[in-house]
């Protein structure tokens, strides 16, 4: 997410390092550099040049302090001002009403459908809300499907009627039914249009006045930069969106979209899209993304996606068994699934500050699990529970049963004692006392 530019605003303040102070040659010259990494980015011209220009008349303003350096004070005002530009402050859904009705609008391929079915799932496990989804997009022949498909699989029901062809009366009658069975949030999935196709947009203008949504949410592919935000500004004027969506940020995208759609267009981003599965979907911050795009990372955010996977009674359970010394495989497999659902690997890297640059040109695939999966699934459940019974026959046996080679289940056999006795001394606090002491003083 946002590698490119990340590492061009990394080349961009090298300008200044090592300056003893900041003068107008070399802002002017650190300015430059990073108007051209933001219009490589597909930023909109003049958000580039209004964006440096801040940024130029706030350094030459500034005192530099003999504990920073300017390079340092240069970061800090580009991270205020990036986090200004994408909004400033985190733009919540507004949920008062019941039923709270959001439109979900947009252009084909955008990924409408599957953002529908992310938020109906974060809606119903992140904010205990019971959701419908209305299946609208009569248009598409496998849209009402893929929505049915991703309602079950995250267990919200979904409403369509496949022998009616007029959207605005489907939406109704999905309001109607949520009404009835008790469902606070009715979100309603329409079809891709284009912004020049005035009969697909005078329909969802119908549909916006049929139903009165409390949130029209703008779903844009954020790989297609500046002509996303050029199509939000189009549909703003005609729908008047509460917030946009940018999905697909974990693909090859410059970042474009993102840095310009809310000085363009003057809505909110509201959510990310990062990834295909239902879980890879996170609130916009755009104080965290600022962090993010100048390679300091972004803690809360990697705390925040492992509080929603790690339940606290069995972290607790977990800890006992620490103290115990009695870990086994069966807890270190659940361990591994709770990181995956965390989401791509190589994003939670992304956000430990300083790892993000340093996995820049290294490939994490979200596979990197499969090795160790297959070997603990090839264990008899009698191994799982106790390792120690795990002898150089049984490794013989476990390699083969999981298409490794003895190698690699002996390399794993060391890492997972080693955790395990890590994880035993972490427990104890006298033998942390007992590390700490013995640590070299400075």
């Amino acid at each position: 997410m946002f590698e490119n530019l990340s590492d061009k605003l990394d080349r961009a303040f090298k300008v200044l390092k090592g300056q003893g102070s900041i003068t107008e040659i070399n802002v002017a010259e650190t300015m430059k550099e990073i108007r051209k990494a933001l219009l490589d980015a597909d930023v909109n011209y003049k958000t580039a040049k209004t964006f440096t220009d801040d940024v130029r008349q706030k350094a030459l303003g500034e005192n530099v302090l003999t504990s920073i350096s300017p390079g340092q004070l240069l970061t800090k005002l580009m991270n205020d001002e990036l986090t200004e530009l994408m909004g400033g402050t985190t733009a919540e859904l507004d949920l008062k009403a019941s039923p709270t009705i959001i439109l979900i609008a947009g252009l084909n391929g955008a990924g409408k459908t599957t953002f529908t079915g992310k938020l109906a799932n974060y809606l119903k496990t992140q904010k205990g809300k019971k959701p419908l989804l209305v299946a609208d997009d009569i248009y598409r022949p496998a849209a009402i499907n893929q929505l049915q498909v991703l309602g079950e699989q995250i267990g919200v029901p979904v409403y369509a009627n496949l022998e009616s062809k007029d959207p605005v009366a489907i939406a109704r009658e999905g309001i109607a039914l949520a009404k009835q069975n008790g469902h606070n949030v009715v979100i309603i999935d329409t079809a891709g249009r284009l912004a020049i196709d005035e009969a697909m947009m005078v329909e969802i203008e119908q549909v916006k006045a049929a139903v009165q949504p409390h949130e029209i949410l703008f779903v844009v592919d954020s790989m297609t930069g500046q002509d996303a935000v050029n199509t939000a500004k189009v549909f703003n004027d005609r729908l008047d969106f509460t917030g946009v969506v940018l999905t697909k940020l974990d693909g090859d995208t410059r970042g474009g979209a993102a840095l310009s759609i809310k000085s363009v267009v003057n809505k909110p981003i509201k959510f990310i899209g990062t990834g295909e599965k239902m879980e890879a979907l996170d609130v916009f911050h755009p104080d965290r993304m600022a962090s993010r795009i100048l390679g300091m990372g972004d803690v809360v955010s990697l705390v925040e996606r492992a509080q929603q996977q790690f339940d606290e009674k069995e972290a607790a359970e977990l800890q006992k068994k620490i103290r115990k010394n009695k870990f086994d495989f069966n807890d270190f497999y659940s361990q591994i699934q709770q990181i995956k659902k965390m989401g791509n690997m190589k994003d939670l890297m992304g956000m430990i500050p300083g790892v993000g640059k340093m996995m820049k040109d290294v490939e994490v695939s979200d596979d990197a699990f499969k090795g160790i999966e297959a070997i603990i699934n090839s264990m008899t459940p009698k191994e799982k529970e106790n390792p120690d019974l795990i002898n150089p026959s049984r490794r013989n046996r476990i390699a083969q049963g999981s298409g490794t080679d003895i190698q690699e289940v002996n390399r794993l056999m060391k890492q997972f004692d080693d955790m395990r006795k890590v994880m035993k001394q972490m427990s104890n606090p006298a033998a942390m006392a007992s590390m700490m002491r013995r640590m070299p003083k400075t």
